[in-house]
């Protein structure tokens, strides 16, 4: 299973560099030496900076804009107790504290201020600990306070 870590932006100077759009958090993928898939090809980080706090790479062997740059999931750290990937969500049951059943989540997006889970139903959900009460990646469920999805 291949998770996506960001997307080969607008080129950055001429030497081929470019911005990563939808950048993982994760610094780690954006130093010199990091290896990934970009558009389903292995590359290596060759040089890297920041602009604006935006990562700002160069890899070899070129890639074309636009392209998916991907890491295989096993290649991602470990999670610690109580931690998971945003990715890891979707597909996860959403029920209230009651037992009613929202939804199905369908993505993950980042909010202004939160995360918010966007269910099949219709209903979006903020990332936030009043809301989400019980997340079990294992078993397929996450369990939210009563009111929050109307």
């Amino acid at each position: 299973m291949r998770i996506a870590i960001g997307r080969v932006g607008r080129p950055h100077g001429i030497d081929g560099s470019f911005f990563v759009e939808q950048p993982s958090e994760d610094k780690h993928w954006w130093k010199t030496g990091a290896r990934f898939l970009a558009g389903g090809a292995p590359v290596e980080v060759v040089a890297h900076r920041t602009s604006s706090g935006r990562p700002v790479i160069k890899v070899e062997p070129p890639v074309a804009r636009g392209a998916l740059i991907e890491v295989e999931r096993a290649d991602l750290p470990e999670t610690g107790e109580d931690e998971y990937y945003a990715f890891e969500l979707v597909g996860l049951q959403v029920v209230e504290e009651t037992g009613r059943s929202l939804g199905t989540v369908e993505s993950v997006t980042s909010g202004v201020a939160n995360d918010v889970l966007e269910l099949d139903s219709g209903v979006l959900l903020p990332m936030v600990e009043d809301c989400i009460r019980v997340v079990d990646v294992a078993g397929g469920r996450i369990e939210v306070a009563a009111g929050f999805a109307g």
